[in-house]
């Protein structure tokens, strides 16, 4: 007989799955393997702590802006070391406390913190064997894999040996670069660039493709890299060929097209890979999808029984407010039971994502060009920030909102907000999606407040011809 520990339940990964055991769990034994930073990817080196390094660089750039509407104004510069401070004091302790509670204060919880991988089967149980770096040996009834995602790190530079940054570390240099390149054009390029130009560096950003957000709708793109391009160095169509370190320290980049630039600090934001290649499924018969996600059903279920995933690893929607969802959905249906008939499920309609970079993005459901790929007749209506009242105060002439509309139903099929506030004033476009609301009764059903920003968002709707 196997002398491993034997437990109901297994956990990897202490982001959203740190979430699962709650009261209704406090009965079952349980595995917890973490082998980062307790807490995951959102907490301490995602979604939260960039988000407070964003509002500094608002605040940063609302100073710098200053002039415009009559202020007299400068920017002297940013206390690069207090912020971090400022941001990580309040960060590590959490994390620290999370895991201090699953560690002293929940019996039923055994904290593993070294990587783990399936390891097939038990013969004598049948339980799922799961081996960690340190040694030890779990053998779980059911499992949740909620591992997660890592940066994807282009060959040539991580062949080059050259020092190079991602989101993991970036927000803890230990002192404000003068000079950047940023190599990636997605949401995460995008907010970084936001971050440390505003606050002072000389910011280079490196796209492989035509424009910036290249995979939001056409004209969110178009508009952002035209603004994106008055705020940084923005190089288009072009990859990194060849990356070294210079006597200096120094880091050189040699373009694609033979261009030569020269950084102080290297950052690495070309997209995210799922972790479930680093654990072992082959032993347990799982198959990654083609994109390399962990397969799963509506209710979370992978074709291994008594495994379930949820979050990036095999959400096609890295978000952390998707993983939460998917997280609760998992752990409603371990409470019913693999084969009850009640199970509930992922809610993937009318999923938002935001770009908190400068101006703020913000979009939810189709784009104009999915929408007609569809076959949707669709009605689009754009609408300016300036053409309201307080985009006049705001002397807004890059911002927008722009709505896709089937006339047939009369009913939204996307929204996409290029401006101040757009991922606030994005919300009831949510909500309207989610629970069916017309656009008609959107529009005139309510209230808008006079002289607010969403205004912009009523006259979206209104401007839309369903006739």
């Amino acid at each position: 007989m196997s002398t491993a520990q034997q437990v109901a339940l297994a956990i990897i990964g202490s982001g959203s799955g740190n979430s699962i055991p709650d009261e209704r769990f406090e009965q079952t034994s349980i595995a917890l393997f973490e082998e980062g930073v307790y807490g995951g990817t959102c907490l301490n080196v995602g979604c939260i702590p960039t988000k407070m390094f964003v509002y500094a660089a608002d605040v940063a750039a609302q100073v710098r802006e200053a002039g415009r509407y009559d202020v007299d104004a400068a920017f002297d510069g940013a206390r690069w070391p207090e912020l971090v401070s400022r941001v990580f004091d309040r960060i590590d302790p959490i994390s620290a406390g999370g895991e201090r509670y699953r560690v002293e204060d929940c019996d039923n919880i055994t904290v593993y913190r070294s990587h783990v991988v399936f390891d097939g089967r038990d013969d004598d149980t049948g339980r799922y064997r799961l081996v960690t770096a340190d040694g030890d040996t779990v053998l779980a009834a059911e499992v949740v894999i909620a591992a997660g995602a890592r940066p994807q790190i282009p060959a040539p530079i991580a062949e080059s040996g050259v020092r190079y940054h991602t989101n993991d570390d970036v927000m803890r240099l230990p002192e404000l670069p003068k000079r950047m390149a940023i190599v990636g054009s997605g949401y995460i390029a995008a907010e970084f660039a936001h971050v440390f130009s505003a606050l002072g560096t000389e910011v280079t950003v490196i796209a492989r493709g035509p424009a910036l957000l290249r995979k939001m709708d056409s004209d969110i793109s178009s508009r952002f890299t035209a603004v994106a391009a008055e705020q940084w160095n923005i190089v288009l169509n072009q990859t990194c060929a060849e990356v070294c370190e210079l006597d200096d320290g120094a880091i050189r980049l040699v373009l694609s097209d033979g261009d030569v630039l020269d950084v102080d600090v290297l950052l690495v934001a070309t997209g995210r890979v799922p972790n479930g290649d680093r654990l072992g499924l082959d032993t347990i018969g799982l198959k990654l999808t083609d994109d390399g996600r962990v397969p799963v059903d509506a209710h979370g279920r992978t074709p291994a029984r008594g495994v379930w995933a949820l979050g990036d690893v095999s959400s096609p929607y890295q978000l952390k407010h998707v993983a939460n969802q998917e997280q609760r959905t998992v752990q409603e249906n371990l409470v019913k039971g693999w084969d009850a008939d009640d199970l509930v499920s992922f809610m993937h309609d009318a999923v938002p994502a935001a770009v908190f970079t400068h101006p703020q993005i913000a979009t939810v459901g189709l784009t104009e060009e999915q929408a007609r790929e569809a076959g949707h007749d669709v009605a689009v209506k754009v609408q300016a920030y300036g053409d309201v009242a307080y985009g006049w105060a705001m002397e807004d002439s890059v911002g927008f909102c722009k709505l896709i509309a089937d006339r047939a139903t009369g009913r939204l099929l996307g929204a996409h907000l290029l401006g101040a506030q757009a991922s606030s004033i994005i919300q009831p476009v949510i909500q309207a999606m989610s629970f069916g609301l017309g656009v008609r009764d959107m529009a005139r059903g309510q209230y808008w407040i006079h002289p607010a920003l969403p205004e912009v968002l009523e006259n979206a709707l209104l401007g839309l011809d369903l006739d």
